[in-house]
């Protein structure tokens, strides 16, 4: 019966949690509660006695890149009895001090179970955090491989909207982007040849004033003379004339006017010489990573200084073409450049009288005025023809004049030329360049508020490129530290088997199972 009982205990396994082993070990005394100290004579003798090695390949890899404990002591002894450290006396000791001294170690080991004490020490040190360590280091560089992909993904597309908003800028002013002063000075130079294309068509509104006229004249019973539209019907009948012309009625016998002047100097290329910008250089950290701000850059705060609506013909009565007061406007732009009217000598235009009609803000200003009252008055008359439907059939306008008795279609016709007159003087472009020869300073003005937008384009493509750095170091990393993982994970199952048929010796052989975490590292 006794037999039997034996038997079933012997049949069942021991199973020892990694985390409590030292303690099981100590409380069932295979080893001395005190077991660091002799622990610690045994590494000094370790570290005395790896010094002149035999060079066996098997023996200089357990000496490298690990702790040596008891099982790499008994291997290495096993590997030098095949050395010349291995031979014996006539009594059959080992006659190499070096062989005498790892025999020493491993006896030092085996007393009192130090070896078992260090073993698990070792399992509990490895499974709790060396592993953990190297997992958690690695999962870092991963998502830090992560981060760098999303947000190189959005510096490329921020970089891509900031280049297409600089284009469409560029468009808006009618040049390339390459030389920003000098493509302007070009398009300012040809503003004579743009006014004297507008004055063409304007001569395509004699129907439409005549029509106001007429209206007017009709409805009042008196004729609005020359109070009516004056600058319109002028540049209608005389075309783009001087300012002097217009205030006296004669062409000026000399025009003394004082060219624009914008100094382009060394002006470099911006699509060229932009990307040569230096933003500095990383740390080479990519650990504790550092993303920029910039990603959340706002592309509707970048803008340039109109004044009114950039999208060409809408709203744009809010573009201001008069003459300012003071020496800058609310927009700050200087006019202190700005050439003032000087009353010369008859016959002889100066300052202000020396410049056309469409070039003087003053004179711009009445003219888009007259345009806008034209405008306004062919809407409200397309309304109350829509609600008359045939219009001739009105009593009021049965006896009106056949200049007054036109289609529906003729007066939309007089509108769409009306605007589109208005639409070629108030676009983006325009209002820049009225800028630009009101006052030359602003031509810098407007260039760096363009070269803000490639800067920060440029901006984007570096930290774009900082990213793949980054990645590739955070790949680089975690390839150096994966085959350290999978060795220490190798080495400590290897350990834990080891610790296990140590065990089961103490105990007949009995199944031992070191259990927890340490299965599934």
């Amino acid at each position: 019966m006794a037999s039997n009982s034996q038997q079933t205990i012997q049949a069942l396994p021991i199973d020892i949690h990694y985390n409590k082993l030292l303690d099981w070990l100590i409380n069932r005394r295979h080893c001395d509660q005190q077991w660091q100290k002799t622990a610690a004579q045994i590494r000094e003798k370790i570290n005395t006695a790896i010094q002149d090695m035999p060079p066996v390949t098997e023996i200089t890899q357990l000496l490298q890149g690990s702790y040596i404990n008891y099982f790499h002591c008994q291997q290495i002894v096993e590997l030098m009895k095949d050395t010349d450290f291995g031979k014996k006396n006539m009594i059959g000791q080992y006659s190499s001090q070096k062989m005498k001294d790892w025999m020493e170690i491993i006896k030092m080991y085996e007393t009192d179970g130090v070896y078992l004490a260090e073993t698990a020490q070792m399992l509990a040190r490895n499974v709790n955090y060396e592993i953990p360590a190297m997992k958690k280091q690695i999962s870092k560089c991963q998502q830090l491989q992560k981060e760098c992909d999303r947000k190189e993904a959005d510096y490329a597309s921020k970089c891509t909207d900031l280049k297409k908003k600089y284009n469409s800028k560029c468009k808006e002013l009618g040049i390339k982007g390459k030389k920003i002063k000098s493509e302007l000075a070009a398009l300012v130079e040809d503003l004579p040849k743009t006014f004297d294309k507008i004055c063409d068509s304007t001569s395509g509104l004699r129907l439409a004033t005549d029509f106001y006229k007429d209206f007017v004249q009709f409805l009042t019973n008196e004729d609005p003379g020359e109070n009516s539209l004056p600058m319109l019907k002028h540049i209608i009948k005389n075309g783009n004339t001087t300012t002097y012309e217009w205030r006296t009625g004669t062409k000026p016998e000399k025009i003394d006017c004082t060219k624009l002047f914008i100094d382009t100097t060394d002006e470099q290329d911006l699509l060229t010489d932009s990307a040569d910008i230096d933003w500095g250089a990383g740390d080479g950290n990519t650990a504790d990573i550092d993303f920029v701000d910039d990603i959340n850059l706002d592309l509707s705060e970048i803008t340039l200084e109109t004044g009114g609506n950039e999208e060409g013909t809408e709203n744009q009565d809010a573009i201001d073409f008069s003459v300012v007061e003071s020496d800058k406007d609310s927009n700050g732009i200087d006019y202190s450049d700005l050439v003032i009217v000087e009353h010369a000598e008859d016959g002889v235009a100066k300052g202000e009288d020396a410049i056309s009609l469409l070039d003087n803000p003053k004179t711009r200003a009445m003219f888009l005025d007259d345009l806008l009252e034209v405008e306004a008055f062919l809407v409200q008359r397309l309304e109350e023809m829509k609600e008359e439907g045939n219009f001739l059939s009105s009593s009021q306008f049965q006896s009106a004049p056949l200049s007054l008795q036109v289609t529906r279609e003729t007066v939309e016709g007089m509108l769409i030329k009306v605007k589109d007159i208005y639409s070629q003087l108030t676009t983006v472009k325009m209002h820049h360049l009225m800028l630009i020869r009101n006052s030359p300073r602003y031509v810098d003005r407007l260039r760096d508020d363009l070269k803000q937008i490639l800067t920060l384009a440029d901006k984007m493509t570096f930290h774009e490129k900082e990213m793949v750095v980054k990645r590739d170091e955070a790949i680089e990393e975690q390839t150096e530290i994966q085959p350290k993982l999978d060795l220490i994970i190798k080495k400590t199952r290897e350990v834990q088997k080891q610790m296990e048929i140590e065990i089961s010796k103490k105990y007949k052989d009995r199944n031992v199972n070191i259990m927890g975490e340490i299965n599934t590292v």
